[in-house]
């Protein structure tokens, strides 16, 4: 009779500690959007550069790049799209690097608190600020001549998949965050690896046009792979061979990088 009564006793535990985090969680995730809306210039000056990205290459590059069977502004605005997540993102290390500075991790650490809390708010917070940008670039994008040729259901398919995306890479951000010794240096850190995984890309230039061994990595990395995925959805094509594979992806980074994250938050000091 025991046996069969202890499982049941601690399922209403079980269920309570999950709402315990998920509550935890959602304070952090207030916490940190409260601090952009006291700080609107951080997201005003966030979406000016993936704007000037889009004016640059409309504009002064577009004219230079062909792009077979596509208008360059539609081939144009999935890798603008991509590109401003990813740097979105950036986001999470500084805001980590902040509080660790601050001294607050250690208050954090020191409350009756999920320890998985700090750093799914950080995330959550900052993938709904992505959703602000991503409206923001869509606007921008139709007044430069971007146009859905699949159909409404198809982009709100696109946005998913980016936010996916960004909210996967943001836990790696977040141990670089929690890694550095500064928002500086986190922000620094974090370059070196953007730059090379969104110019070597197929986020501005088809992959056809690199050499051969550039070729093979720009067609196989998690960026292209969405960029391609989210230009199928908004172009029309076959999208099974490209969203799978970023899908894909997108859980293999979540394995990899959420409980590392949370190794390195314990080990924070």
């Amino acid at each position: 009779m025991t046996a069969s009564v202890l499982p049941e006793a601690a399922m209403p535990m079980k269920r309570s500690r999950i709402r315990r985090t998920v509550g935890d969680a959602m304070v952090v995730t207030e916490r940190n959007l409260i601090g952009y809306v006291r700080i609107p210039e951080s997201l005003f000056f966030s979406s000016v550069q993936p704007i000037m990205f889009v004016l640059l290459f409309r504009y002064v590059f577009g004219g230079a790049i062909a792009t077979p069977g596509m208008n360059y502004v539609d081939y144009l605005m999935a890798g603008i799209f991509v590109q401003t997540v990813m740097f979105g993102s950036i986001n999470t290390s500084i805001g980590l690097a902040e509080d660790l500075q601050k001294g607050l991790i250690e208050r954090f650490r020191s409350l009756p608190m999920a320890r998985s809390a700090v750093l799914a708010g950080r995330t959550t917070s900052d993938l709904l600020r992505n959703i602000v940008v991503i409206v923001i670039i869509t606007l921008v994008g139709f007044a430069v001549g971007f146009r859905i040729h699949t159909n409404a259901l198809a982009f709100g398919g696109a946005v998913l998949l980016m936010l996916f995306f960004a909210y996967a890479i943001s836990w790696g951000f977040a141990c670089i965050g929690l890694s550095a010794p500064n928002s500086e240096v986190a922000q620094l850190m974090a370059f070196p690896i953007l730059f090379p995984l969104t110019f070597a890309s197929t986020a501005f230039v088809p992959a056809s046009t690199m050499p051969g061994w550039l070729r093979a990595f720009a067609e196989h990395q998690p960026v292209s792979l969405v960029i391609n995925s989210v230009r199928a959805l908004t172009e029309g094509g076959p999208t099974a061979r490209w969203v799978i594979p970023a899908l894909i992806w997108c859980v293999v980074l979540l394995v990899l990088f959420v409980p590392l994250a949370v190794w390195r938050y314990r080990r924070s000091t």
